[in-house]
């Protein structure tokens, strides 16, 4: 595996996985539940705090054990290959799919306004996005390279025009909407909403192994990342309570759209759009990246699923696995057409699986102190074992919050993930040995 990715290359791929299309979504379910202006930009800090503890976890796992697994390569050293196995399975089948269709809807949501193709018009564009992006990434990592990063700059650029726009072409909100403080469950759901938005700095793990230079890199490119993350974040809230005021963030359904009329009108309704897309597909394009990966590792530990660990050399990218994951992905979006609440499934299919394992391999930084003391560690995270610990409490918060908050998505992901138990057993005398 060669190493063709820069400290730049792993800063767009977090930028552009995170910076997705939670923060069109989330603020107004956030300010409804925070209560005051500066309650709700908190919150906004308080995830990107706590982000920045999350990434220093990671910024250890990644430099002692860079591998093209990521996650998965951390939970089998820890854990073992049980455990390593219903994770890969938890990818390929909930997780990195699941947010693969979650994006595909938000794309073809958006871009039917623009131009609808009938009553399955989301579907399609959502459908059409996966192929196209599978495709490129198949040809080679350095079109989807060059992909993810023209996105994300792409998206950088309309959401600063978002962001000058309200600050320096719009009338400030100017009769105060604050409400009193909240304190409680309801503080605790925005910052739900927060997180949910800051999720997905972790898949820079599964490209450690791709990135040029000492390890020190990842640990620049995470903690970059997710500085450049919050104060996006942070800005386009204040634009937002800037432009409309709380409570018309709390009640407003398409948070951008609303903005952008207000600043330029009905054109903003169009620009909007064309940015929700954008964003969109370069979530898409970076989670294509990454999931990838995971399915690789996998097929290079289980001769079960062994076709998955076809590396192509030439395009230096993992084509059968991107194939498959593209497969479940357009199967998803199919799924979603059916109930017809395609987001919303898809958003309730991954959260509970998601917020476990991270919890298990957040743990398995202690774990592996122990296990492999002997291991070079190019960084340690600081204040250890406080730091990991307050993380791993942060995800137990997040999985049971998830579980209580969501619906059937959510059963219908726990039982997904659980049929995985039974290739586990089939394949658990064919278990390649760990080099």
């Amino acid at each position: 595996m060669k190493k063709t990715l820069s400290v730049l290359d792993v800063v767009a791929l977090i930028v552009g996985i995170v910076v997705g299309v939670g923060i069109f979504k989330t603020p107004s379910l956030v300010a409804a539940n925070a209560g005051s202006v500066g309650t709700f930009l908190l919150t906004w800090v308080l995830g990107g705090a706590i982000s920045f503890v999350g990434a220093l976890c990671y910024a250890e796992l990644a430099t002692a054990y860079p591998h093209p697994g990521g996650e998965y390569h951390y939970l089998t050293r820890a854990y073992g290959p049980r455990v390593s196995f219903l994770f890969a399975w938890a990818r390929m089948t909930v997780i990195q799919t699941g947010s693969i269709a979650m994006l595909s809807f938000v794309l073809g949501d958006y871009m039917s306004r623009i131009y609808s193709l009938g009553p399955f018009s989301p579907s399609i564009y959502g459908a059409a996005g996966i192929i196209i992006l599978t495709v490129i990434n198949i040809i080679g990592i350095r079109e989807g390279k060059t992909t993810q990063n023209l996105l994300t700059v792409t998206k950088i650029i309309g959401l600063l025009i978002v962001v000058i726009g309200g600050v320096f072409f719009s009338s400030p909100f100017s009769t105060a909407q604050d409400q009193p403080y909240l304190t409680g469950h309801v503080f605790g759901l925005a910052m739900i909403f927060v997180l949910l938005t800051y999720g997905g700095w972790n898949e820079a793990a599964y490209i450690s192994a791709e990135l040029k230079g000492s390890g020190r890199g990842m640990v620049h490119s995470l903690l970059w990342g997710i500085l450049i993350i919050t104060s996006i974040y942070v800005l386009i809230n204040w634009v937002y309570v800037h432009v409309l005021g709380i409570v018309s963030v709390g009640k407003s359904d398409a948070i951008v759209f609303d903005v952008m009329v207000r600043i330029v009108g009905h054109y903003g309704a169009v620009l909007s759009t064309v940015l929700i897309a954008i964003s969109a597909l370069g979530a898409m394009n970076a989670t294509i990246i990454t999931g990838a990966r995971t399915n690789y590792a996998l097929g290079t530990e289980f001769s079960i699923f062994r076709f998955l660990g076809a590396w192509h050399e030439s395009s230096g990218t993992p084509a059968n696995a991107l194939i498959v994951q593209g497969a479940i992905s357009f199967f998803l979006v199919v799924l979603g057409s059916i109930t017809m609440k395609g987001f919303v499934t898809m958003v309730e299919y991954t959260a509970p699986i998601f917020w476990l394992f991270f919890f298990l391999t957040t743990l398995s930084i202690i774990i592996l102190r122990l296990k492999e003391p002997e291991a070079k560690r190019p960084f340690v995270v600081p204040g250890y074992p406080v730091t990991p610990l307050l993380f791993c409490a942060i995800c137990i918060y997040m999985l049971m919050s998830s579980i209580q908050y969501t619906g059937i998505g959510a059963l219908t992901g726990i039982a997904v993930f659980l049929t995985g138990t039974f290739f586990m057993k089939l394949s658990k005398h064919h278990v390649t040995k760990r080099r």
